[in-house]
């Protein structure tokens, strides 16, 4: 008995054809990408080449983390280094507001755009840079990814990680601060130079305020701590030094 070949129905065929190319992207990606198991030794390159020290992850004060979090990442805790949460909404946001406004990267993609990718991830960099992530979140831990991010981000002119921003702007090291020093510690990754507090202290005080706000709201903070740090000067008028 002979068996007659029926072709594919074309209701089918198209659907699937989207879905294999994406397929072979992915896996070209994954195939040609750094693997992520030497992302450590390129964050102390990268230190080395600043003059910036490396931030421990034991020494990283446990509201400077919450304050970085809720201000550049709010579900770091819950994302294996790639946030589609936030990639949807960001996406709608632009959508409906005609704009390249929000980017929804992550702690993570941010450290490989600096560390991999030569601080860009535009065009097809973005997909490269969502790629590696994940891969890191495989080889070191959340608690290794947000040490290496604050010690390796701008934080002022010609200032590097949470460490140098400390000493430049409080005179101490980044232990002695208090939550209000972690609160402009954290608002300055997005724009260092913007938000400088010696040179711009009222655009840095509005930052501070963003960064109390938004772990209020995150559950970290109480409104009585948030005032309580909104209060205060945006650094000390005569700080001394202990760095």
């Amino acid at each position: 008995m002979q068996h007659s070949s029926r072709p594919w129905p074309r209701n089918l065929l198209w659907p699937a054809i989207p879905a294999l190319l994406a397929g072979v992207l992915i896996g070209s990606l994954w195939r040609t990408t750094p693997s992520g198991a030497h992302v450590q030794i390129r964050v102390m390159s990268y230190l080395q080449d600043r003059g910036a020290p490396l931030v421990s992850p034991k020494d990283i004060p446990p509201r400077l983390a919450q304050a970085i979090v809720a201000i550049e990442d709010e579900r770091f805790y819950q994302h294996h280094g790639v946030d589609t949460i936030g990639i949807a909404r960001a996406a709608l946001f632009d959508a409906t507001h005609q704009c390249w406004c929000q980017g929804a990267s992550t702690i993570t993609q941010q450290l490989v755009k600096d560390i991999y990718l030569n601080g860009s991830d535009r065009g097809f960099n973005k997909v490269v840079d969502a790629t590696i992530a994940f891969k890191v979140e495989s080889v070191i831990t959340k608690a290794q990814i947000l040490a290496d991010y604050l010690s390796e981000i701008p934080t002022g002119p010609g200032l590097f990680g949470v460490e140098e921003a400390s000493c430049a702007y409080f005179g101490a090291p980044v232990y002695r601060l208090d939550l209000a020093g972690y609160a402009l510690l954290a608002g300055l990754a997005q724009a260092p130079s913007a938000y400088d507090p010696l040179f711009h202290p009222r655009t840095a005080a509005m930052r501070r305020s963003e960064v109390l706000d938004a772990m209020l709201s995150d559950g970290y903070l109480a409104p009585a701590a948030v005032k309580q740090a909104d209060s205060e000067p945006i650094v000390p008028l005569h700080p001394h030094s202990e760095c």
